[in-house]
């Protein structure tokens, strides 16, 4: 038996079901192999270290399963051991029908839940009951800054466990994680007070919300603003006079004025992660990077409720096929903005697809919890802090025939789907991608730009983009996604080879024009017609 867990619950009977509701092949890997999901890993340790509550069923003389509720503080369930866990049994309401119930039959189940994350474990084991004249074992059991009567302990030998589905849970927050999610805000708020004089506070409170920035030829209002996870916070937006927005697609984008450290705006663009359908806003989410070029750092300091923005109207260079072919959808943290919506438009025409989203941990996935509940099985989650990768090569191999990826993430993710893409043979107009930043060759080198019409020539080092020598240069240039995308900044190469990597491109149109945003050199010197 491959799966201990699967040894002990699935029976006959459970089996026989499994097949008639057509799950069996799924769950027929759990036969094969060596014995595991027996002994307790790190995984699993670390889970039940962290929480401050189970609970237990026990089985009692007449065949019933009594369950209970078993709280304490946090970590006091102790993994004893790879296959021993234990607990100090605390006084409680005195009905002892769990400890009657492990007099005559040792066997419990025991349900270990996460809720903020959604995820639970479930336990089968069996329970060796420790009196107080034990203290060698009690000793490693009880917590001594509890302030609680210990009864017993118990010792559970685990026989089996499984990792369960996340689907349905709702995340419920304690005082404390609530503290954590709302800090960032709760800063926020903090330096607004401080950044105005007590007499701005009392005379004029609407003066902060009056504040309109940026020149571009929308208006909207900051009406909205949540933290989704601890870096990244949501900001909802509306039109000033509360008429309808212009119409978007799925995959749109928005150009947003972004303060700088000399207090001037440049344009930067975020995509519209609200639902297409909706005309009354736009949604932008920010993940706040302070290592980063400063956007996203001066976004999460000076967005604020009623805070006035004219923006650029909204573009599109990641859009969704309007034809019947299936889709995969595949996102990478913060690149969950654009997948969202796109989700949404599929899924409000019935079309077929999948997402696949990865990231550090559910707590730092974006939106992860409503797309459980919209999505439901159409749905995978990839939390690395859990081991779960995602094998894009499987992913592709088992798509379905003339399926389309769309995928937006870090650039290491996009560039590995365009590597296994190929590989496999795939046709690159079937492959989609979306990128946040300009991606950055393993061995770039310097490059000399030499610029036909006005004679000059430029040095481009290695960390720098062609498209930002020019504009350091003072070249005037237009430019737009600086990300390879809208060609707004493709121009004519005269003389010397490129190293295409912008997406907007076609083959026939990279034979004479580049887009200096991404892509660089494969000689040392281009002649540009500028």
């Amino acid at each position: 038996m491959g799966h201990r867990f699967a040894d002990i619950a699935f029976t006959p009977g459970i089996r026989e079901i499994q097949r008639q509701q057509g799950s069996r092949d799924s769950y027929a890997r759990m036969d094969q192999g060596e014995d595991y999901n027996h002994r307790i890993g790190p995984a699993e340790a670390e889970f039940i270290a962290a929480r401050d509550s189970f609970y237990m069923a026990s089985v009692s003389e007449t065949g019933w399963p009594y369950l209970q509720h078993r709280g304490g503080k946090t970590g006091f369930v102790k993994v004893l051991g790879p296959d021993t866990l234990g607990f100090a049994d605390y006084s409680g309401n005195r009905q002892y029908i769990s400890t009657g119930n492990l007099q005559h039959d040792d066997r419990v189940a025991l349900f270990f839940m996460d809720y903020p994350n959604q995820r639970r474990l479930k336990l089968l084991g069996r329970v060796q009951l420790v009196g107080l004249d034990q203290s060698e074992t009690m000793s490693r059991l009880e917590d001594e800054d509890y302030q609680a009567q210990i009864e017993r302990g118990m010792l559970i030998r685990v026989e089996a466990f499984d990792w369960n589905c996340p689907q349905h849970i709702t995340p419920r927050y304690s005082e404390a994680e609530l503290e954590v999610l709302m800090a960032p805000l709760q800063q926020q708020l903090d330096e607004l007070r401080q950044s105005q004089p007590i007499s701005a506070r009392v005379a004029d409170t609407d003066s902060v919300t009056q504040e309109v920035v940026g020149e571009g030829d929308l208006e909207l209002v900051i009406s909205g603003v949540r933290q989704l996870t601890p870096r990244v916070r949501a900001y909802e937006l509306r039109a000033t006079d509360g008429a309808s927005l212009p119409e978007v697609e799925a995959g749109a984008h928005l150009p947003v004025p972004v303060p700088l450290s000399d207090d001037s705006w440049e344009l930067r663009y975020y995509s519209i992660a609200s639902n297409p359908k909706r005309r009354d806003i736009y949604e932008i989410a920010v993940l706040h990077e302070p290592d980063g070029k400063g956007g996203s750092d001066a976004i999460h300091r000076r967005y604020r409720l009623g805070l006035r923005l004219r923006v650029g109207l909204p573009g599109n260079h990641f859009r969704l096929h309007t034809d019947t072919r299936p889709a995969v959808l595949i996102a990478g943290g913060i690149g969950i903005t654009p997948i969202k919506a796109m989700a949404q438009a599929l899924q409000s025409r019935g079309a077929e697809f999948q997402l696949h989203y990865a990231g550090r941990s559910r707590v730092e996935m974006a939106y992860a919890d409503r797309l459980q509940r919209s999505l439901g099985e159409r749905l995978y989650l990839y939390p690395a802090d859990e081991s779960l990768r995602l094998d894009l090569n499987r992913l592709l191999r088992q798509a379905p025939d003339e399926a389309l990826f769309y995928c937006c993430g870090p650039n290491r993710l996009l560039d590995a789907l365009l590597a296994e893409a190929k590989s496999l043979g795939i046709s690159t107009d079937r492959v989609r991608v979306e990128r946040f930043a300009a991606g950055q060759g393993a061995a770039d080198q310097p490059v000399l730009l030499e610029l036909a019409k006005s004679g000059r020539q430029l040095e481009v080092a290695a960390d720098q983009t062609l498209l930002d020598a020019l504009l350091e240069a003072e070249v005037d240039i237009p430019h737009s996604c600086r990300t390879g995308q809208c060609r707004s900044c493709a121009v004519k190469v005269l003389a010397g080879e490129a190293d295409h990597r912008d997406q907007a491109l076609t083959q026939s149109e990279q034979q004479r024009l580049i887009c200096p945003c991404v892509s660089r050199a494969k000689t040392p010197s281009l002649m540009l017609d500028l």
